[in-house]
């Protein structure tokens, strides 16, 4: 959905803006093309915030998965998809906007909390970490039989404590896979890093996280929320 995002993520180096370009028409037409040059068997979908969209992109999802279907029709998708926020407009329509890409049956619906409740705020500017807790709600209730996913990045301040608070909160909510990485500075314009995490620390947690039911869990400084995506 182009190279602009709507939100200012403190971590993020995708370019914002308030005026992104037009949606490219043919864009799902182009990734269902990439996807058979590449000869993909598992595809990660996923986008910049629209929130200048009448429905911040969801249907732009939804298409797009369409268009792979069609080319490759054995490809699993999985969505890593913007909350969806609306606004002032409210949950209601929120949760429509999840119902449509959850129609579009994906393999996985992967959303990012990023962080604990404690930081949202600086690192996840325009989000909210309940506002992204509802989309696993919703994905459930709407079909319990996607699997959702979720991923943290490691090394904003946050305590081994307040993620394993995280961990638990997302377990609450029906979520089953869980990614956990260190967070790299892009740049010296964004957060700089307050801790870089031991790999013990990440294979503990990463144990955890098992413990607590996760049915796929990845947990290591260079992990990202796609690593090995297809494996689960």
């Amino acid at each position: 959905m182009g190279p602009i995002c709507t939100r200012a993520c403190g971590f993020c180096q995708v370019d914002k803006g308030h005026a992104p370009m037009p949606l490219d028409p043919d864009e799902p037409q182009k990734v269902a093309e990439a996807v058979s040059l590449l000869g993909l068997k598992y595809v990660v979908l996923t986008s910049v915030a629209r929130d200048d969209l009448p429905d911040q992109g969801a249907g732009w999802f939804a298409q797009t998965m369409n268009a792979i279907r069609q080319a490759n029709p054995p490809t699993q998708i999985e969505v890593l998809t913007p909350d969806f926020w609306g606004g002032t407009e409210g949950e209601a329509s929120q949760r429509q906007r999840v119902a449509t890409v959850v129609e579009a049956q994906p393999a996985c619906y992967n959303h990012n909390v990023e962080t604990v409740r404690r930081l949202q705020a600086p690192v996840r500017r325009g989000a909210k970490y309940d506002r992204s807790l509802r989309v696993f709600q919703w994905v459930k209730e709407l079909d319990p039989r996607i699997p959702t996913k979720s991923g943290l990045m490691l090394g904003h301040g946050e305590t081994e404590a307040e993620i394993i608070e995280t961990l638990h909160d997302l377990r609450s909510v029906g979520c089953d896979r869980v990614t956990l990485g260190q967070y790299m500075r892009p740049s010296l314009a964004h957060l700089p890093v307050q801790q870089y995490w031991m790999p013990e620390a990440f294979e503990r947690l990463g144990q955890v996280a098992r413990e607590m039911g996760f049915s796929h869990v990845r947990s290591g400084p260079l992990v990202r929320s796609s690593y090995h995506a297809g494996e689960a």
